[in-house]
């Protein structure tokens, strides 16, 4: 289980981001201050750190410099600062991301997911069958031929990417799409994007191998074989 270490102060906020992250299968340990959050930096190990900027008793560009040099893991500012100085002064820091509060949910997991996998190159590429996708590069290809995806197809592909091993609702995947896309997404216009992937991905669009459907249930992720 990956671990996220949250640094905020505002305890709704913290209590709202450890139920959020857990229903998404993370283990979260939250601090309240930057003096709470050194302490526990030197004591356990954590795999990506949310940090509010402005804590009672400090600075979380303190905690991301102290997180950079002892442990070098993704970093993202959560924060109600959103001016440009503070934004590149946080990336400055060696900050992964940024995220302005009031955030959208699934878009803020999402960008974990971005920063966690880009942390760990050996799950940079997804291959499933004969498709191949370059995540890091945002490349799609099919044996040897690329395929072009609009960006809201891309998005829907890396949601079952994220999620290789699970069943993932339809009302999850309008959630998805409707955060990170900021795009009117309904539930027959999702069937529509769902069908123009397949016809862009599957070797019989008629008989998905890639993207199976679960009857009653939503979707999942297939390892592109033929039964």
């Amino acid at each position: 289980m990956q671990r996220i270490f949250v640094v905020e102060d505002d305890e709704e906020i913290a209590r709202s981001l450890m139920r959020l992250l857990g229903s998404e299968g993370f283990g979260v340990v939250c601090a309240s201050t930057q003096c709470q959050a050194l302490v526990m930096l030197a004591q356990e190990q954590y795999d990506l750190a949310l940090v509010d900027i402005s804590l009672p008793d400090g600075s979380g560009y303190a905690v991301c410099t102290e997180i950079k040099r002892l442990k070098d893991v993704p970093v993202i500012f959560l924060t109600a600062f959103g001016d440009e100085a503070s934004v590149v002064t946080g990336l400055n820091m060696g900050a992964d991301d940024y995220i302005i509060k009031l955030f959208r949910i699934r878009e803020l997991v999402a960008r974990i997911r971005v920063a966690l996998r880009k942390a760990q190159p050996g799950l940079s590429v997804v291959e499933v069958g004969d498709l191949r996708i370059d995540l890091a590069g945002g490349i799609v290809k099919k044996g040897d031929r690329e395929i072009m995806l609009s960006a809201l197809e891309y998005r829907l592909l890396l949601v079952f990417c994220n999620n290789p091993r699970g069943i993932i609702t339809r009302e999850r995947l309008l959630n998805e799409l409707w955060d990170s896309a900021g795009e009117f997404v309904t539930d027959n216009t999702l069937t529509v994007y769902v069908k123009r992937l397949r016809e862009k991905i599957e070797e019989d669009p008629s008989s998905p191998r890639i993207i199976q459907t679960v009857r009653g249930m939503g979707y999942r992720l297939g390892d592109g074989s033929k039964v």
